[in-house]
C-alpha cells in the first residue's frame, strides 16, 4: 500500500510517500522560517498562504522522486489537528480533494501521533509497550504507549510548553526565531553554573510539567545582567555576549533536567523499560546526552526520531497514516472505506481522545 502524506499544521509544508513493503519512498519539505522571522512568531494567516503555494509542487516533487505517478497512490494521508486551523485546512482540503478524485480512501491523522510514531521509521525502531515524550513548541506531554491508538497521558504541561519556554527566553535575550535552535547554538560558547534559573515542578510529585515561572526567571535574569547593565567581576563576565552565552546554558540545562527527570519518572511510574522522544525539542544535543548518560546509569533503551523527522514533516504522517489503513485491512475493514465526501479539521484535539487502530 502506498499512502501519499502532506503535513501542514504549522510553519512547515511536508510532503512524502510511504509503502507498506518498502517503507519510506521520498519526501519533501518545505520550512517557513525565513519568512516568519521578521515577525518573531508565526503568522498564521501568512502561513496558510505559503501552504496553498506549497504543496502541490511538492506532492509532485515526492512523486517523481519515487518514480510514481498519481493513479499508484492507494490512499491519501492528512494532519486533521491540532494545529493552525487555516493551515489545517489546506492539507486536508487538498488530502481529501484528491483522494476523492482518485477514488482511494483518506485519513486524517493527529499530528501529535505522526510525531510518536515516527522514532519507528529508524534502523533500529522501538518496540510497543514504551513511554513517550513528546516534546514540540506547542506540546510537553508524557504518554504511556501500548499500540497504535492507544495511549494514556501521564502528564501534561499546565501552561508553557518546553519549545514556548525556549522560544520566549530566547526573544528576552535578543535571539531569532524559533528560539530552541538559537538557544542550543548559543550555549556552545555559554558557561554552565554561573547563573541559577528554577527547574519548575521537579519535585511536584507528579509527572506533569509548568515552563512560565522559568520565563518570568529569565526576564528578571536579563534585566539585572543586560538591561540595567549590572554585570560583575572581570571583564570577560561584564561582556553582553558572554552573558547571553552563560544565560542560554543556563536555560538549556533547567528545561532538559526538568524533562529527563520526569521522563525517568513515568518510565518507573509506567513500569516500562523504553522511552521514545518525539517533536522538535527531542533534536536537542544537550537533551540526547542527558538521556544517554541516564540510559546507561538506570539501564533502559531509549529512542529518538532521525534528525530530519524531529520537526513537523510529510513522513510521519504518511507513516502513521499507513499503520491505521493497516490495521483496518486486518480487520478486514479497509475495503468498505469509501473516498471522502468531505473533511474536518480539529485545531485542538487531545492525544488521548484517539481511537485505538
Amino acid at each position: 500500500m502506498i499512502v501519499l502524506g502532506i503535513e501542514t499544521s504549522c510553519d512547515e509544508t511536508g510532503v512524502a510517500l510511504h509503502c507498506s513493503e518498502r517503507g519510506l519512498l521520498a519526501q519533501a519539505l518545505h520550512s517557513q522560517i525565513a519568512m516568519h522571522q521578521r515577525y518573531g512568531g508565526v503568522v498564521p494567516e501568512l502561513a496558510s498562504r505559503d501552504h496553498i503555494r506549497r504543496v502541490l509542487p511538492l506532492a509532485r516533487q515526492v512523486l517523481d522522486e519515487a518514480g510514481l505517478g498519481l493513479s499508484d497512490l492507494n490512499a491519501v494521508a492528512y494532519t486533521a489537528g491540532p494545529g493552525l486551523a487555516g493551515a489545517l485546512l489546506v492539507g486536508a482540503g487538498v488530502g481529501a480533494s484528491l483522494a476523492w478524485a482518485l477514488g482511494v480512501p483518506a485519513i486524517g491523522v493527529h499530528h501529535l501521533e505522526g510525531h510518536l510514531l515516527s522514532p519507528l521509521l529508524a534502523v533500529d525502531p522501538p518496540a510497543f509497550p514504551f513511554v513517550a515524550l513528546l516534546v514540540s513548541g506547542g506540546h510537553t506531554q508524557l504518554m504511556d504507549v501500548q499500540g497504535v491508538g492507544r495511549y494514556e497521558l501521564l502528564g501534561d504541561t499546565l501552561d508553557d510548553a518546553a519549545g514556548e519556554a525556549f522560544d520566549k527566553s530566547a526573544k528576552l535575550l535578543g535571539l531569532g526565531y524559533p528560539g530552541g535552535p538559537a538557544i542550543a547554538k548559543l550555549a556552545e560558547s555559554g558557561r554552565p553554573g554561573r547563573y541559577e534559573l528554577p527547574r519548575p515542578m521537579l519535585r511536584s510529585g507528579d509527572l506533569d510539567f509548568s515552563f512560565s515561572g522559568l520565563k518570568t526567571a529569565v526576564l528578571t535574569l536579563v534585566r539585572r545582567e543586560l538591561d540595567e547593565g549590572a554585570g560583575s567581576g572581570n571583564p570577560e563576565t561584564r561582556d553582553p555576549r558572554q552573558v547571553r552565552a552563560d544565560i542560554a546554558a543556563e536555560v538549556q540545562a533547567a528545561i532538559t533536567d526538568v524533562l529527563v527527570a520526569k521522563s525517568v519518572k513515568a518510565l518507573q511510574h509506567a513500569g516500562r523499560e523504553t522511552l521514545v522522544v518525539a517533536g522538535g525539542v527531542s533534536a536537542n544535543r544537550r537533551l540526547r546526552e542527558r538521556l544517554a548518560a541516564e540510559q546507561e546509569r538506570r539501564r533502559f533503551r531509549v529512542h529518538f526520531p532521525e534528525l530530519a523527522l524531529c520537526s513537523d514533516n510529510g513522513a510521519m504522517i504518511a507513516f502513521a497514516g499507513a499503520l491505521r489503513l493497516a490495521a483496518l485491512k486486518e480487520r478486514g475493514e479497509l475495503a468498505g472505506l469509501k473516498p471522502p465526501e468531505g473533511f474536518r479539521v480539529r485545531p485542538r484535539w487531545p492525544l488521548d481522545e484517539l481511537d485505538a487502530a
